[in-house]
């Protein structure tokens, strides 16, 4: 079982690098990966249900503790990316189902991956963690209307239906999960280590069949849509930061803030993007799954050489 937890560790930490090489190989073996197009809205359950053994207690009692920072973390992650995503779709000419699928993900909750990227930043996981929770559990309501909203220039959207699939897809595996946690958490307990290699491998799967399924459309399209991409992350890490800023928020917070805005659930994009557009509007989800874990990690990176007075303080304490 310790091999197991270290095997799943390593994956873990090398998430990003696992993601390209599968992206690739859907891109190389189409037919292949193709094969597991029909499995995502399951991956996606199974990933959902294992963050729902990870829920605890105290995640939202920071919602408690501390509202105005989550709330500027949550306004942050609904309100920048989705417009930032509009804006983008406005300025670079793109195929309907690009744009949409661009503004889907926008449009999405914050990803686990931020916790893990916070974590490296040295800022404060609590909140994120707390973020992440807030926007999952929101997700199944805003998502839906936010894509209504702007995608539906694009493309039909049936906002019941997303809202539907959310439930389904999202809070009935993550309500499960937390059952369980109550019920068996000696079986939870032995479970934890190995969560980070399911879910890896889950969004890796995810990521292979998108690309598998939309091969032609990336051949053509992909450096336009990789670019998008990028300009989208890189603004939503930048303004989530400068908005945590002018809330007045501390270092360790705006490095959370910044990084949980940045930071999509691209695994639900792509399976919604699937379900409900086209194979093709849920190729900017694949790309921001790959794009946003290098990112992340580069900014957690430079983020943990940048410390304030009180995160000083706190260091020297616990030394």
């Amino acid at each position: 079982m310790k091999s197991l937890a270290s095997f799943s560790n390593f994956v873990g930490k090398t998430f990003a690098l696992w993601v390209i090489v599968f992206a690739v190989l859907g891109f190389l073996f189409p037919d292949t990966f193709k094969q597991v197009a029909p499995w995502i809205v399951t991956l996606l359950s199974i990933i959902m249900f294992g963050m729902g053994l990870t829920l605890s207690v105290d995640d939202f009692r920071e919602v408690v503790k501390r509202p105005f920072d989550v709330t500027i973390g949550v306004l942050g992650q609904f309100i920048i990316m989705p417009l930032l995503a509009v804006i983008l779709t406005k300025v670079i000419p793109m195929p309907p189902e690009v744009a949409a699928g661009v503004i889907l993900v926008g449009c999405c909750p914050g990803g686990t991956s931020s916790n893990v990227m916070t974590y490296l930043s040295k800022g404060d996981v609590a909140l994120s963690v707390a973020c992440t929770s807030v926007t999952t559990l929101a997700a199944p309501i805003v998502t839906p209307f936010l894509v209504w909203m702007f995608a539906s220039q694009y493309l039909p959207v049936d906002g019941w239906a997303m809202f539907m699939s959310i439930v389904t897809v999202v809070l009935v595996p993550l309500a499960l999960g937390a059952a369980l946690q109550k019920i068996a958490p000696s079986v939870v307990k032995a479970a934890v280590p190995a969560l980070p290699l399911v879910s890896v491998i889950g969004i890796v799967l995810i990521v292979s069949a998108v690309v598998a399924a939309s091969k032609g459309a990336i051949a053509q399209s992909g450096l336009l849509i990789f670019a998008v991409v990028v300009l989208h992350n890189g603004f939503g890490y930048l303004l989530g930061f400068f908005a945590a800023k002018a809330a007045g928020l501390s270092l360790a917070k705006r490095k959370a803030i910044a990084i949980e805005v940045g930071m999509q659930n691209s695994g639900l994009g792509a399976a919604l993007a699937t379900a409900y557009f086209s194979p093709l509007a849920a190729v900017p989800s694949a790309i921001f799954s790959v794009w946003h874990n290098i990112s992340g990690a580069l900014l957690a990176n430079w983020f943990s050489g940048r410390l304030d007075e009180e995160d000083k303080a706190k260091i020297s304490q616990t030394a």
